[in-house]
């Protein structure tokens, strides 16, 4: 499946649930759905809060897939096309110069 499928299948579900409905418990506007956004992806932080891995795969697994969802419908609202964003993101950081001078380990210090 491709973002557009996603995409698709992602304003399905919430239609079947009545959540683009006026009067709905849970209105889908841009502030909620990237509010959304931030608290599902706080939620994947949470798997490494103390420790460098994650102490279950299929629970972050839920939690990127709960981002991605949030993520793909903010897109949606706004008549963003993610595919063609994420290229030409790419094409803007591939054509960047990183000051790789600055960046120094952790306990180091700049000379």
């Amino acid at each position: 499946m491709d973002l557009k499928q996603l995409t698709e299948e992602m304003n399905r579900f919430v239609k079947s649930k009545g959540w683009y409905e006026s009067g709905s418990p849970r209105p889908q506007t841009p502030k909620n759905l990237a509010i959304s956004l931030c608290l599902e992806s706080a939620e994947v932080l949470e798997h490494f809060q103390w420790r460098e891995s994650t102490q279950s795969q299929s629970e972050l697994e839920s939690e990127l897939a709960d981002v991605t969802l949030y993520l793909l419908q903010l897109a949606s609202v706004f008549q963003i096309d993610l595919e063609t964003a994420v290229k030409r993101k790419l094409e803007t950081n591939y054509a960047r110069e990183w000051d790789q001078d600055k960046m120094q380990p952790p306990g180091s210090s700049i000379s």
